[in-house]
Protein backbone atom coordinates (compact mmCIF):
# COMPACT_ATOMS: atom_id res chain seq x y z
CA UNK A 1 0.00 0.00 0.00
CA UNK A 2 1.48 3.62 -0.90
CA UNK A 3 0.79 6.04 1.92
CA UNK A 4 0.65 9.63 0.35
CA UNK A 5 3.64 11.76 2.57
CA UNK A 6 1.08 14.70 2.82
CA UNK A 7 -1.47 12.65 4.89
CA UNK A 8 0.99 11.94 7.85
CA UNK A 9 1.58 14.51 10.43
CA UNK A 10 4.88 16.11 10.34
CA UNK A 11 5.98 14.45 13.13
CA UNK A 12 5.46 11.10 12.33
CA UNK A 13 6.82 11.96 9.26
CA UNK A 14 9.57 12.86 10.74
CA UNK A 15 10.45 9.99 12.94
CA UNK A 16 10.02 7.68 9.27
CA UNK A 17 12.55 9.24 7.55
CA UNK A 18 14.95 9.44 10.56
CA UNK A 19 14.49 5.69 11.14
CA UNK A 20 14.71 4.95 7.56
CA UNK A 21 18.15 7.26 7.24
CA UNK A 22 19.94 5.00 10.66
CA UNK A 23 19.12 1.48 9.20
CA UNK A 24 22.21 -0.42 8.76
CA UNK A 25 22.89 -0.81 5.43
CA UNK A 26 21.81 2.72 4.12
CA UNK A 27 24.11 4.70 1.38
CA UNK A 28 24.78 8.40 0.56
CA UNK A 29 28.08 8.15 -1.64
CA UNK A 30 31.06 8.57 -0.33
CA UNK A 31 30.88 11.75 1.38
CA UNK A 32 29.93 11.65 5.12
CA UNK A 33 26.29 13.62 5.86
CA UNK A 34 24.80 14.09 8.96
CA UNK A 35 21.41 12.52 9.62
CA UNK A 36 19.45 15.86 9.09
CA UNK A 37 21.15 16.34 6.08
CA UNK A 38 19.72 12.32 4.90
CA UNK A 39 16.16 13.32 6.57
CA UNK A 40 16.35 16.46 4.52
CA UNK A 41 17.26 15.08 1.31
CA UNK A 42 14.83 12.49 1.83
CA UNK A 43 11.71 14.64 2.41
CA UNK A 44 12.75 16.62 -0.82
CA UNK A 45 12.38 13.41 -3.28
CA UNK A 46 9.27 12.50 -1.46
CA UNK A 47 8.10 16.42 -2.19
CA UNK A 48 9.13 15.85 -5.57
CA UNK A 49 7.09 12.09 -6.28
CA UNK A 50 10.90 10.98 -6.51
CA UNK A 51 9.92 8.52 -3.34
CA UNK A 52 6.76 6.71 -1.99
CA UNK A 53 6.23 5.68 1.25
CA UNK A 54 4.52 2.19 1.52
CA UNK A 55 2.97 0.26 4.00
CA UNK A 56 3.37 -3.28 4.29
CA UNK A 57 -0.33 -4.87 6.21
CA UNK A 58 1.45 -8.40 6.85
CA UNK A 59 4.89 -7.15 8.51
CA UNK A 60 3.53 -3.73 10.13
CA UNK A 61 5.89 -2.33 8.61
CA UNK A 62 6.76 1.15 6.24
CA UNK A 63 9.55 1.44 3.97
CA UNK A 64 10.26 3.89 0.60
CA UNK A 65 10.59 3.36 -2.45
CA UNK A 66 11.65 5.33 -5.54
CA UNK A 67 8.46 6.16 -7.93
CA UNK A 68 10.15 3.30 -10.45
CA UNK A 69 10.37 0.51 -8.02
Amino acid sequence: MIIPYNELSEDVLQALVEDFVTREGTDYGQEEQSTQEKAEQLLALLKAGELLITYNEDTKSCGLITKNQ
